[in-house]
This record gives structure tokens, C-alpha cells and sequence, in this order.
């Protein structure tokens, strides 16, 4: 355990030695007011729900049911995407590589990848390519995210 002027002088290496690193940025999956209700009964709360951006990675989360860590230089495009085309479709449901993870119809953004990377659906492995995902904030994710547009 490192104690009084030890403690001082490693707290700073370690902030010193983060210099230059980006924030990491959380974006808030977009949840509509009754999904809200459904969800947290799911015991899917939009506290747990988002997308957090760093200089290395996008982890995404919705609560137990959907979680991806995708490595940044793996995104091939990235831009808006289409609302479901199935009303009040809400959830983490997708085949084939393509997977939507959402709690409202809008803000959807979508991310390709350039190779299929591994997530998980309520604990079980899937294959991911393109993710389309409800945020709160679609532009500011995109602009973070700093990806070539669709």
C-alpha cells in the first residue's frame, strides 16, 4: 500500500501519465417515455443503456440484454439511420450480423464495421457488423465519433 508522500507523488505519475488522453464520451440510448416504463420492468434502466466513445473503443450497453466493445478502427461508416420499419419496435433484436439496440424509433445512428466483431444478446455470443443504435444525441456521437459519413 503506498502511504502519505509516496501516495502524493504516485497519484500524480498516474494523472501526469494520462495527458494528451481524450475524455471518454457517454451518449444515453434514446428510451420514449412508455419504453421507459416497459424497460425499467425489465430491469433495463436507462442509467445502464449507452454508448460510451474513447480514443480506442465504443462500448455499448442496453442494460443486461446487449453489450459490444468495438474496437474504433474497425468502423468503416457511420452516419444517421432509418427509423425500424416495425412500429413500436424497441429492444436488441437483429440476424445476420445486423443488430438494432434501441428504446425510442428515432436518433438512430448507424455503425459498420469493417469486420464482424463479438457481442453479446442477454449473455449469448453474436456476430456484429452493423449496429444501429437510438441516441439521445445522434449528431454529437457522429461528431465525437468523427467517422466518414454514409
Amino acid at each position: 500500500m503506498i502511504q502519505g508522500e509516496d501516495r502524493h507523488r504516485y497519484g500524480n505519475l498516474r494523472r501526469d501519465s494520462m495527458v494528451g488522453m481524450a475524455e471518454p464520451g457517454r451518449f444515453p440510448i434514446r428510451f420514449s417515455s412508455g419504453n421507459g416504463i416497459l424497460f425499467r420492468g425489465l430491469l433495463i434502466s436507462p442509467s445502464s443503456s449507452s454508448v460510451e466513445l474513447d480514443d480506442d473503443s465504443i462500448k455499448v450497453r442496453l442494460g443486461w440484454a446487449f453489450s459490444a466493445c468495438i474496437p474504433r478502427h474497425l468502423v468503416a461508416r457511420a452516419g444517421p439511420g432509418r427509423r425500424p420499419r416495425i412500429p413500436l419496435t424497441a429492444g436488441a433484436h437483429g440476424w445476420g450480423g445486423r443488430w438494432l439496440v434501441n428504446g425510442a424509433p428515432d436518433g438512430i445512428v448507424d455503425i459498420e464495421l469493417a469486420e464482424r466483431v463479438r457481442a453479446f444478446v442477454a449473455g449469448f455470443p453474436i456476430r456484429l457488423k452493423v449496429l444501429s443504435v437510438s441516441l439521445d444525441d445522434p449528431v454529437g456521437f457522429l461528431a465525437a465519433l468523427g467517422a466518414p459519413a454514409k
